[in-house]
């Protein structure tokens, strides 16, 4: 996909979802970060089942590090990887107390310091919370990169560099919302729903699915 096609392709996402926003739910800056960790490897609406109780005994840092780890598991057992969750919330509860004033930091390196943090959950809370222009490249974005042509990559990395690379910066902003919901409801993994995507014209997927037939 050429970088027009590709302006294009998110231009006609954009048209479709003018106001994207994060399906998490999360009040502060800490209930977001605590959110995107809990949501390695497991969805936004199992996630948002758990994170109210959590969050009404543990709001901020301090509680979350009083609640500690078994505690904190109690909240989110029935989510994938809970008990190593469990220990990375904590730690990190802990880390953000001693080493930065119980606040989530607005800078990467200081966010990917933090147990359970990675480049994309790091990305996640520097875009929503920091409003930098990021991409957090999820299972979704990286098969929407190289599926579409938009940016294909081998790495979820390598995908981010192309899309930060193709996408204007003036809709950069907001691009990864639109990629990672488009990929969620509509360029789904099994059976993309190409018959509905406002983006099919700059699409270069070979095997498009035909609309279902009417009953």
């Amino acid at each position: 996909m050429s970088k027009a096609d590709a302006r294009c392709f998110i231009e006609a996402l954009a048209l479709d979802r003018p106001n994207p926003e994060t399906e998490l739910r999360y009040t502060t800056p800490f209930s977001l970060l605590v959110a995107v960790v809990l949501s390695a490897q497991t969805t936004d609406a199992a996630v948002n089942k758990v994170t109210p109780g959590l969050f009404a005994e543990a709001p901020t840092p301090a509680a979350m590090m009083a609640l500690g780890a078994a505690g904190i598991g109690r909240h989110i057992r029935t989510i994938g990887l809970w008990q190593g969750k469990a220990r990375n919330v904590a730690a990190l509860s802990e880390m953000l107390v001693r080493l930065h004033g119980g606040e989530v930091p607005a800078d990467r390196a200081a966010l990917e310091a933090l147990p359970g943090v990675g480049r994309k959950t790091a990305n996640v809370v520097l875009n929503v919370v920091f409003g930098e222009s990021t991409m957090a490249v999820d299972t979704h974005i990286f098969r929407i990169g190289n599926r579409t042509g938009l940016a294909p990559g081998a790495t979820p990395r390598a995908v981010e560099d192309q899309l930060l690379a193709r996408i204007p910066a003036t809709l950069l902003r907001h691009a990864h919302h639109w990629l990672i919901l488009h990929g969620r409801y509509v360029c789904k993994a099994r059976r993309p729903e190409c018959w509905r995507c406002p983006a099919a014209k700059w699409c270069r997927y070979q095997d498009k699915t035909p609309a279902p037939a009417a009953p």
